[in-house]
Order: structure tokens, then sequence, then C-alpha cells
């Protein structure tokens, strides 16, 4: 049966197979083997601690097939971003000039490099095999992390956000990071996109103080500012129908957007519903016009199945209540998929 769940220390082989076949750009699947180990060992703590408070942790989800042990998808929360080190983006700021000695007007519009060490929670890290992709999985694992906010609401802050993949080539070249950032930090992209998930240093070394002016730039590039990856586009349309939407700021590297949401409003939170099983059956269970939900619960950190549910009953296989650990009375996490 396939799964969205907590990821385990012994899912570090098939992981890291896995993020290897991901696509250039993807920054926080830039990994090294001690890396990834290092993000499950902090994924397995998050999800087995006691206390409820805001930690700076990541929530590693995997889409696993729990017969063979496959994992096809994974997807990440991180829990506070700017804790040991700052969250870095740059904020694009408009502002108005007037010569009255010349008669003109001009809006000048410039990027501000942005440093934030207590800040929101983050989602990303969302890859899935392509070929998984259409067949329902891809949306299930993106939603599996709201029914987990809002299953340990105490863990998360009131707002989220996403780094959107900005735009690039086809042959993989960035054009915003050869046209700006890339002048001020001399090495190539994927060794900068890499380092940033380890350690963000260089960037306080590198990046310059001062404003850098769009009109400065060729208009390729300022086109691509705060554009997404065609790649992208699927999950961007995903988190706007969610409630997420665009904010000024950019990612320092690809300048992709970085989009925004209260947590509270999110639509997956705010329909995710506590719901006790009612009934276990042997086989399938065959019905009419039941909407496909993701059902969760906290067994082993968290663990979610897709299934069917009606307005009065969750009724579950037998298989699915082995996996979710639950018989009838416990109680589940349910979200529509829809």
């Amino acid at each position: 049966m396939w799964t969205v769940r907590a990821v385990r220390i012994g899912d570090l082989d098939r992981l890291e197979s896995l993020i290897r076949s991901a696509t250039r750009g993807l920054t926080t699947l830039q990994l090294k083997h001690d890396q990834i180990l290092d993000r499950i060992e902090q994924s397995v703590f998050a999800f087995t601690r006691t206390g409820q408070s805001i930690k700076d942790e990541p929530y590693v989800l995997v889409l696993a097939d729990d017969e063979t042990g496959e994992l096809v998808g994974t997807s990440t929360i991180y829990a506070k971003t700017g804790g040991f080190q700052p969250f870095y983006s740059y904020r694009v700021v408009t502002r108005e000039h007037h010569s009255e000695m010349l008669g003109v007007s001009h809006r000048r519009t410039s990027l501000e490099l942005k440093r934030v060490h207590d800040g929101l929670t983050e989602i990303g890290s969302l890859f899935l095999r392509g070929t998984h992709r259409n067949q329902g999985r891809g949306r299930w694992l993106s939603l599996a992390r709201f029914t987990l906010m809002a299953a340990r609401r105490s863990r998360f802050s009131n707002r989220v956000i996403a780094e959107m993949r900005g735009k690039a080539e086809a042959d993989g070249r960035v054009p915003f990071w050869e046209s700006v950032t890339g002048r001020f930090i001399p090495v190539e992209f994927a060794v900068a996109d890499a380092m940033s998930t380890v350690a963000k240093d260089f960037i306080e070394d590198m990046m310059p103080e001062h404003p850098i002016y769009l009109d400065l730039l060729p208009v390729d590039v300022r086109e691509k500012i705060a554009a997404v990856h065609d790649e992208t586009k699927p999950a961007l349309a995903l988190l706007q129908s969610q409630g997420f939407s665009s904010t000024d700021e950019v990612d320092i590297f690809d300048a992709g957007p970085v989009l925004n949401c209260d947590t509270d409003s999110i639509r997956a939170v705010q329909s995710t519903l506590r719901r006790a099983v009612t009934d276990i059956v042997q086989g399938e269970i065959r019905s009419e016009a039941r909407p496909s939900v993701i059902i969760a619960t906290l067994k082993d950190g968290f663990t979610s199945v897709r299934g069917e549910v009606s307005d009065d009953s969750l009724v579950l296989t037998s298989t699915q209540a082995d996996v979710l650990g639950v018989e009838i009375g416990s109680e589940c996490f349910v979200t529509p998929l829809s």
C-alpha cells in the first residue's frame, strides 16, 4: 500500500537514491550522504519529541510503497526559518523619484537584501519521480504537509512561506544568477545552491549591502524576476488554490517568488477534521460518490493513506487500519484531496 509518512532512519539509502534523480535547481535537495543522514535524524527527533514549542527543525515526509520499501517522492516542512543562520531573500522595492528642474518622474525598482533571524514556517523540498506523476500522488505529497500542520498546530508558526523555483534555461543556466548574484559569489550556481542548504556564512561574506537596481539589468533578466520555472507551475497553482499569494520577496539565487499564507487560512488546514473510525472491513470498499481524502494518524510520527469518506462515517479497510495503527473508535485526521 502507498503511504505518505514520516521519514525513518532505515530510509537513508532509498531517499538518497531518490533525491539523486532530482533535477538541478531544487536547492534543498542538493545534499551529500552525511547531510541527508543529518536531515533524517533531525526529522526523526522532531517527530518523536514530546514538547509542543516551535523549533528550528525539518519534518521530512516520504511517499512510500510499504510492501516493497520503495520511495518515489518526498516533501518537507521547515518549522522555523532563520534559526541558527538567517533566512535570506531579496525584497523588491519600488520608489518614486521626481525632478522639478527637469519636469520628469521615474519609478525606480531595486532589490534589497533581507535577513530574518526568527522566521516563519517554510514548506519545500517537494519532489516526485516523473513516472509517478499525474496520478494524484504529487497533490497528496504536498497537501499531507498541511494535514500534519493541522494535527500538530503548535509546532508551526502562524504564517507559512514557500520559495518557488525560479526561471532557468533549457541547458540549466540561471539568467538571474549569471547577471546578479553570481557576480558577487563567483562560483557555479549548483555549488552555491548546494552549499546554502548546509551553511549560509558565504552569503553574508560576499553579498553587497547596497541595493541592486533593476534598470541596470538586461530586460530579459528583469522579466524573469518573480517568475517560476516551467516544472514548478503545477506546484504554484496548487499553493495558490490553497490560499497562498505572492509577496514582495524573491530568492537571492534564481529570483523565484516567495509565497505566503496565514497558517489557519490554508484551505487544507481549515478543512482537516478529526473523525473517529466507524467501521473496518475486509477487502475493498465499494461505494458511490465518496470524495477522495487523506486519512492520517500520528503513528510513528505521521502516517497517511488515501481513502474515501462519507458525511457521517469513516470506514477503513483492514489494510488501511493496520498501516494507520487504528481500530474502531480511533481518531484520525481527514483532509479533502480535491
